[in-house]
């Protein structure tokens, strides 16, 4: 796999899954144009990850049984059509509608992470993935900066029609240039490739350790940005879309930062990453705290946070795809769903925690939730 390719790969889960992530900064102002309260407000993202496990589910295991180059092509141009729904909402009843579809068809990311596995030699197996994940966080926290100056020129609907065209041209550019790669199906029937997931899950140790992590990692990760934009937004900050929206930029260096850990993986290390980075994610939240007093406190902790997720999410996608060649695209699911799972936690719980207990209390909730993730591999680390 060439390393333009991955880039390219990269570029396209970054686009795809930013898609799903706009709202988080929008969130004020979607709650006032259609009147949904801040302590509900947290719905727009809870549908979003549950239809995106709920494709991870559907979707992404039919890479492993139909062609991978016409899979991506297809629903990347249906999710066109559902981010125009949702820039042309007229009602929350057609936005939850529009928000659902997008959720659902951004796991085309996943089809991406598991082809690049798939295309790779071997030795760099965890390098590639490395890149191609590391487009998927770098997406997810760009998506804040695009959404945050977007809304300020031309209002949040405007995010998802530049979007829509967006993501046009990238789904016929994939088009073009995805390898005609023809790999051996499996003689499975849909429902008996969905019920090998559980099966999968059986017999891998790994697969189940590691999609415990992803659940911890991104309810954590879900806890900080979610209901970010609400401090940040109100007295005495009261800072803009487009200012709320750059905080996403600090985010970005620590997401590059831990693209090593992918050739870390390749070397055996895994496990050793894994550990360090749960101690940054748990001392993260110090910084995190004193938000409402320091925004470069808050810069030093997004950075290490984002490092901390990526780190141990790029490790895990590396060790999880080494398991078996035939069913990339189902371990990719099956531990993907987990990251949906906790996504949709920690949005829903970090937004109601903010309602009670302020900006101190969502940092506790954070804090409990990654001292749980390290004390999680502290205790599985050495399990085969």
């Amino acid at each position: 796999m060439s390393r333009n390719v991955a880039l390219l790969f990269a570029i396209a889960c970054g686009l795809a899954v930013a898609n799903i992530y706009y709202a988080q900064p929008l969130l004020d102002a979607i709650s006032n144009e259609f009147g949904i309260t801040h302590s509900s407000v947290g719905i727009v993202i809870t549908i979003t990850q549950v239809c995106y496990a709920l494709g991870l589910l559907l979707l992404v295991p039919l890479g492993d049984l139909l062609n991978r180059r016409w899979l991506i092509a297809g629903q990347m141009l249906v999710s066109v059509l559902a981010l125009i729904v949702v820039g042309t909402a007229p009602t929350s009843m057609v936005l939850f509608i529009g928000i659902a579809a997008v959720g659902l068809l951004a796991v085309v990311t996943q089809k991406l992470v598991a082809f690049a596995a798939t295309l790779a030699a071997p030795a760099e197996r965890g390098r590639a993935v490395g890149v191609v994940t590391s487009g998927i966080v770098i997406g997810i926290l760009l998506a804040r900066t695009f959404a945050g100056v977007l809304t300020d020129l031309a209002g949040w609907r405007s995010v998802y029609l530049v979007s829509a065209v967006l993501t046009l041209i990238v789904a016929c550019v994939l088009f073009r240039v995805l390898p005609h790669y023809e790999h051996k199906s499996e003689s499975l029937s849909y429902l008996q490739l969905l019920r090998s997931l559980l099966t999968l899950f059986a017999q891998e140790r790994i697969l189940r350790i590691r999609a415990a992590l992803c659940l911890m990692i991104f309810t954590a990760f879900s806890i900080l940005w979610t209901p970010l934009v609400l401090p940040l937004s109100a007295p005495p900050l009261s800072l803009s879309h487009t200012a709320i929206g750059a905080f996403g930029l600090a985010g970005v260096a620590g997401a590059l930062a831990a693209t090593r850990a992918g050739r870390l993986a390749d070397r055996g290390l895994g496990q050793r990453t894994t550990g360090v980075a749960l101690i940054l994610l748990l001392i993260s939240w110090l910084p995190i705290s004193y938000t409402q007093h320091s925004l470069l406190a808050l810069i030093v902790g997004i950075v290490l946070l984002d490092l901390a997720v990526q780190a141990v999410h790029v490790t895990n996608q590396s060790m999880i795809l080494t398991l078996r060649r035939e069913a990339r695209s189902r371990l990719t699911a099956g531990y993907m769903i987990f990251y949906s799972i906790g996504s949709a936690t920690g949005s829903i719980a970090s937004t109601s925690i903010y309602v009670y207990l302020g900006w101190n209390g969502v940092c506790l909730l954070g804090a409990i939730v990654s001292a749980l993730a390290l004390l999680f591999w502290a205790v599985t680390h050495n399990l085969k």
